[in-house]
């Protein structure tokens, strides 16, 4: 039986909205599959090995854990670039996305992120706070979610989500994530993978095809359905 070795990176300080659910879910839904899994906890001084996992994780932080993150991760910087090369999974959510780009700038400092993408993140004045409707070419389902963040992302040249209605990578841009072979990266929270079982499941069936492991059709009575048509009926009824 194939096993899926999924790192949760900096479990411990990137965690703030309860992310570990995309972890907890990704795992329920592939074990759907009949596919073995096994999680491993990494943090800091923890030895990270870019060739041993198949999916990545990396949730949401404050900004000082952001910043122990940010000096703890450099370090990996060409084996992360390598791993995406090799397409290797990532998910990366809320600030942590941020990492991963050229700067992240604010008042006080500029400080020289991970460089794996061209993007530069601001940290603002303002708040974008609010519930998400987002499209993708990934699925024909909606994408919905919430963002509570205080920056604003420029110079992002492959988008993951476009707006349907809410904020993109700023008040004024109708784009959102990130997108490059199989990272994926959004200021999402939710968790993401929780609220949008379709876009789980899109995740899921790849990981199959890969490994050549017959995708089984999930059972769409299942509780997480529920919840997200029930999300987008009442969005609706309240655009009226």
């Amino acid at each position: 039986m194939k096993t899926i070795k999924i790192a949760h990176l900096y479990y411990d300080l990137m965690n703030l909205y309860g992310e570990n659910g995309n972890v907890r879910f990704l795992k329920y839904k592939l074990e759907e599959q009949d596919i073995k899994t096994e999680i491993h906890f990494l943090s800091i001084d923890d030895k990270i090995d870019f060739n041993k996992y198949d999916f990545y994780y990396i949730g949401t932080g404050s900004h000082e854990n952001q910043e122990l993150v940010l000096n703890d991760i450099s370090k990996y910087k060409d084996d992360i670039k390598k791993a995406i090369d090799d397409n290797k999974y990532f998910l990366v959510t809320g600030n942590a996305l941020e990492l991963f780009g050229n700067k992240i700038i604010s008042d006080e400092n500029e400080t020289d992120a991970l460089e794996i993408f061209d993007f530069e993140t601001k940290n603002e004045e303002f708040r974008i706070v609010g519930e998400q409707f987002y499209e993708t070419d990934l699925i024909n389902q909606k994408i919905i979610g919430f963002q509570n963040r205080d920056c604003v992302m420029t110079k992002v040249d492959t988008p993951l989500f476009s707006v349907v209605k809410g904020t993109g990578f700023n008040p004024n841009e109708n784009n959102e994530g990130i997108r490059m072979n199989n990272f994926y990266g959004s200021y999402l929270l939710g968790p993401i993978l929780v609220r949008n079982p379709y876009l789980t499941d899109c995740l899921v069936k790849q990981i199959c095809k890969e490994n050549d492991i017959k995708y089984k059709k999930p059972n769409y009575d299942d509780e997480c359905y529920k919840a997200y048509s029930e999300y987008l009926k009442n969005f609706h009824e309240n655009q009226e």
